[in-house]
């Protein structure tokens, strides 16, 4: 019997599915000289057309209607990103189809990477960097000096977010010696950090802004000109989540005018493009979207759709099912106590699956 056909709409940091490809039949896009249009109706023109496809954010076809009418025979999305602000949640529930996500596997890597921006914009480090590969050190140009850092603990930080990979930033920070606060969309009984009802209150309470959550119509742009204004001239933004969650137009001119002392930003509105006000501030660091790509991180998402897709040709309840409900995407894994044992198993951990996001 043939391996069963799975359409492939992302591409694959070298090496990342060997198992996957060893089980199924990847359709690769990216592998074919046809434009997407014709790709996919070759595709579905198929005697044995796919049921499942692996996406990404930014891929060739927006996933919903577009897709599903191209490749009619398609049962199943599977993302290999956590958001799910790329997929037409409501259009795939209304057809049936099911969708998976990538569930909390990349929480640690990308809280780690949050941290690590907001060191770096507080103690100049990629400025500094800069710096020396000019020539500049003090010894050399007669006492050229950056600008004073700023030390991390005691600042206070609010996050926008508290799911699984605000909480790990939260865990981080309080090392540090940080005061930790958040903003979601209700508030959290499990936790002791103070909560705020709007992200503006929140702003005007913190000295470091950090964006963590899910984008969807609620979160786009909810950092705009008005919660800029409440972090005030001293206030750092951290970006982490979404470029859309930030209104990045206002957060150019806020940091051009010194109305924010600095931002370390991962995303970006409009990726690959980047703003290119922001490219000659020091007290902005720029980095291309790869808070994600660890070894360990590729080897677990390997894992998580590997097991997605047994489950769905097995008829079993997909791992980390995404649902759609009320037009807020809900990241819980559908899948019954057995199904987190045998994910236990093979992690020798467990996914965090109580919050992906708290939206």
């Amino acid at each position: 019997m043939s391996s069963p056909p799975v359409l492939l709409l992302c591409r694959l940091f070298p090496g990342t599915f060997t198992d996957v490809a060893h089980r199924f039949r990847l359709l690769d896009f990216y592998a074919s000289a046809l434009p997407i249009h014709a790709f996919l109706a070759a595709v579905a023109a198929h005697a044995d057309p796919p049921r499942v496809v692996l996406v990404f954010g930014g891929g060739p076809i927006p996933v919903g209607a577009e897709l599903l009418d191209a490749v009619p025979s398609l049962r199943c999305i599977i993302t290999v990103s956590a958001g799910t602000n790329h997929i037409d949640l409501r259009e795939c529930a209304r057809r049936g189809v099911q969708v998976a996500n990538a569930g909390g596997i990349y929480s640690t890597d990308v809280a780690d990477y949050a941290v690590g921006l907001l060191l770096d914009v507080l103690r100049h480090v990629s400025a500094g960097d800069r710096f020396v590969r000019r020539g500049l050190c003090p010894e050399q140009r007669g006492g050229d000096f950056l600008p004073l850092g700023s030390k991390i603990g005691g600042r206070r930080v609010g996050i926008i977010g508290l799911g699984s990979i605000g909480s790990a930033i939260a865990r981080r920070l309080e090392a540090f010696g940080c005061v930790v606060s958040y903003h979601n969309r209700r508030q959290r009984e499990d936790v002791a950090y103070a909560y705020f009802p709007t992200a503006t209150d929140l702003a005007a309470s913190s000295d470091v802004l950090v964006v963590a959550c899910a984008l969807t119509a609620e979160t786009r742009r909810i950092v705009d000109r008005g919660v800029l204004d409440a972090l005030g001239e001293r206030g750092v933004v951290v970006n982490v989540a979404r470029g859309a969650s930030v209104d990045e137009a206002e957060l150019v001119r806020a940091l051009a005018e010194g109305r924010v002392a600095g931002a370390g930003l991962e995303v970006f509105d409009d990726e690959p493009n980047v703003p290119p006000e922001l490219w000659a501030m020091d007290n902005v660091v720029l980095t291309p979207h790869q808070a994600i790509f660890t070894p360990e991180s590729m080897a677990d998402l390997s894992r998580v759709v590997l097991a997605n897709l047994d489950a769905f040709f097995a008829g079993e309840p997909l791992l980390t099912r995404v649902k759609h409900r009320g037009g807020i995407p809900n990241p819980l894994p559908d899948c019954v106590p057995a199904v987190y044992d045998a994910i236990e198993s093979v992690f020798q951990k467990t996914i965090d699956h109580s919050l992906t996001w708290c939206w």
